[in-house]
């Protein structure tokens, strides 16, 4: 059965960073890409990162370019998110999700996705 599994969120201050990851089961990353998204308290949701099933081929909404970084480790079948210089606007409740490579080569529309973790939360405060 496909499976995401999203861990590494918390508390954190302003400024600090914060690495999630997103474990797969039941399917190779290499035959998907995997998209990180968040959805903010006031239910805003957007779609944070992509990271192709090359593992080379990333994009990032302009919100934190620069300061996430998507990555991947295939042995581990695991994707992370790294999340440098956080703002309290980052606080969201962010998943990934999954979208197989014959359907699309975007994985930062909601709709394009397939599979979806659970989601953790990520608070930025002080």
């Amino acid at each position: 059965q496909l499976q995401l599994v999203e861990s590494g969120g918390g508390l954190v201050q302003p400024g600090g960073s914060l690495r999630l990851s997103c474990a797969a089961s039941g399917f190779s990353l290499d035959y998907y890409h995997i998209g990180w998204f968040r959805q903010t308290p006031g239910g805003e949701f957007e779609g944070v990162s992509c990271i192709r099933s090359s593992g080379t081929s990333t994009d990032y909404a302009d919100s934190v370019k620069g300061r996430f970084t998507s990555s991947r480790d295939i042995a581990a079948n695991t994707v992370y998110l790294q999340m440098d210089s956080l703002k309290p606007e980052d606080t969201a409740v962010y998943y990934c999700a999954a979208v197989h490579i014959t359907i699309t080569t975007m994985c930062r529309k909601y709709h394009d996705m397939q599979y979806w973790g659970k989601g953790t939360l990520v608070t930025v405060s002080s």
